[in-house]
């Protein structure tokens, strides 16, 4: 038996894991999901989600207008941000309801049906169960649909997540660490303690879903090809009862995609709680180098770019103190606990701002960082904090909005400070991801609408990457 609290030896763990034949995957794929004729709506909880693809959609609404849109497009699948990772329990629940209404209507104005994949961080953090709890009840209340199962798959590679033996780790150099051990399960709003994914949705769901419950499929069975074997489990899956989905690698996310869309063919029903990968696999997004620098800077000018780091986990400060090695990188601290005294907090918002749009007009690059404490107001002061939190975030969003100098290009740091900026300082109301410019780390191209039309934003996941990976994106940009 696991023991689902201990690390590790990463080596050791993926040498044992079988090899499989990738093409004979890729051929038998490829048949399934030509076969699948379905709208992909994904909801993005921050818009980090989008970090696996390229040439797709992403909407900053869930207006009829924008889901109209989506379903249009010769893409099979397309992304709503709800940066609900942001919003109160009440907030996160009102904007379920109203999607869930909304795709059903558009869904049936256009006569196609659809998949709705809730995409989460790949570290467990989030309105879950609660966001997929929504969709479910309200798509069942508001038409024929019933969904039988749940699916779990939080493994992404670029993020080092994995899943084995059930348990989902985060990989810390050498070594596999148990996700519940590291300092994402102690998140003050979104915390946990199970590592073991059915133990960890039982925790999540207080109960009402047990682990012996949950159906998993294991890595074995996946190596192994089974895919009537794995269909099968899927058949027999029942009162929105959990799929808990191991996976080291692309391949296993494969595997399982084929034999779900032969258990969908056979009339099942799934709600998807996911990281990246399973949208890349299901929406048959093909692989892409990264991003170069003439791919992402179009227009060259005499300004320098923007970096906003808003993230307060412990990687980023550490990304931050490296990025601090650039020599042609001015840092400005923006103190954003004097959120408590709003005069003060506006004179220091001012400032931040008249001084970045001096620096960037003179053609220097300017790093504008929150103060890295984070403001605490004590025990059970969770809705408190996370209300203050808006406050921080529509002021770093002011940055970007009041500023009357465009930029080369925007770096936002942070999955709810990026959404922000996107949706509220840049105006996006749709935007295409061009792809990554470094594994796991993705560009929007925004749209015609927006404040700097055609600008590359560069979204960086607060834990993703090594500690030099921010300073490296920054300098394929400056070259």
């Amino acid at each position: 038996m696991i023991n689902s609290t201990e690390k590790r030896l990463a080596n050791e763990v993926f040498d044992k894991i079988p090899t499989v034949d990738t093409n004979v995957i890729k051929e038998m794929l490829e048949q399934e999901l030509t076969d699948l004729n379905k709208k992909i709506v994904v909801l993005d909880d921050d818009p980090t989600g989008v970090q696996t693809v390229h040439d797709i959609s992403v909407y900053t609404d869930w207006s009829v207008d924008s889901l109209n849109k989506g379903f249009a497009e010769q893409n099979s699948m397309f992304f709503i941000l709800t940066n609900s990772r942001g919003f109160t329990e009440a907030e996160t629940e009102k904007a379920h309801v109203k999607i869930s209404e909304n795709v059903l209507e558009v869904s049936k104005k256009n006569n196609k049906d659809f998949i709705i994949i809730s995409r989460g961080d790949s570290t467990l953090r989030g309105h879950y169960p609660l966001e997929t709890k929504v969709l479910k009840e309200t798509i069942e209340t508001s038409s024929d649909t019933k969904f039988d199962g749940e699916v779990i798959l939080p493994f992404f590679k670029e993020g080092n997540r994995f899943t084995i033996d059930n348990i989902h780790y985060v990989q810390n150099e050498d070594y596999l660490v148990p996700a519940g051990e590291t300092e994402f399960a102690k998140d003050r709003t979104f915390g946990y303690t199970k590592s073991h994914l059915g133990e960890w949705a039982e925790e999540k769901s207080n109960g009402e879903f047990k682990a012996e419950d949950t159906t998993y499929i294991s890595l074995e069975s996946l190596r192994m090809l089974e895919v009537e074997k794995i269909t099968n489990q899927l058949l027999e899956v029942s009162d929105f009862n959990k799929v808990v989905v191991n996976a080291v690698d692309y391949v296993d996310v494969e595997i399982f995609v084929i034999s779900l869309i032969k258990a969908m063919k056979a009339g099942k029903r799934f709600m998807f709680r996911s990281g990246a990968a399973l949208t890349k696999v299901i929406g048959g997004v093909s692989d892409k180098g990264l991003l170069t620098r003439d791919e992402l800077i179009k227009e060259e000018s005499n300004h320098g770019g923007l970096i906003i780091v808003g993230s307060h986990v412990k990687k980023t400060t550490e990304q931050l103190e490296e990025l601090r090695k650039c020599d042609f990188i001015e840092f400005i601290e923006f103190n954003v606990h004097l959120v408590l005294h709003p005069d003060q907090f506006k004179a220091e918002t001012d400032r931040v701002i008249e001084t970045s749009e001096n620096l960037i007009n003179s053609g220097k690059t300017v790093a504008i960082y929150t103060k890295r404490e984070r403001l605490d107001l004590g025990e059970d002061k969770q809705e408190e904090e996370l209300k203050l939190s808006v406050q921080i975030s529509e002021a770093v969003t002011s940055i970007v909005k009041r500023l009357k100098v465009r930029p080369s290009y925007i770096v936002s740091k942070g999955g709810i400070t990026s959404s922000d900026i996107g949706t509220n300082g840049l105006e996006v109301k749709r935007a295409t991801v061009a792809g990554q410019i470094k594994p796991g780390i993705p560009v929007w191209f925004t749209g015609e609408e927006s404040k700097f039309p055609g600008i590359s934003y560069i979204i960086f996941p607060g834990n993703v990457g090594t500690k030099d990976t921010l300073k490296e994106t920054v300098e394929i940009l400056n070259k």
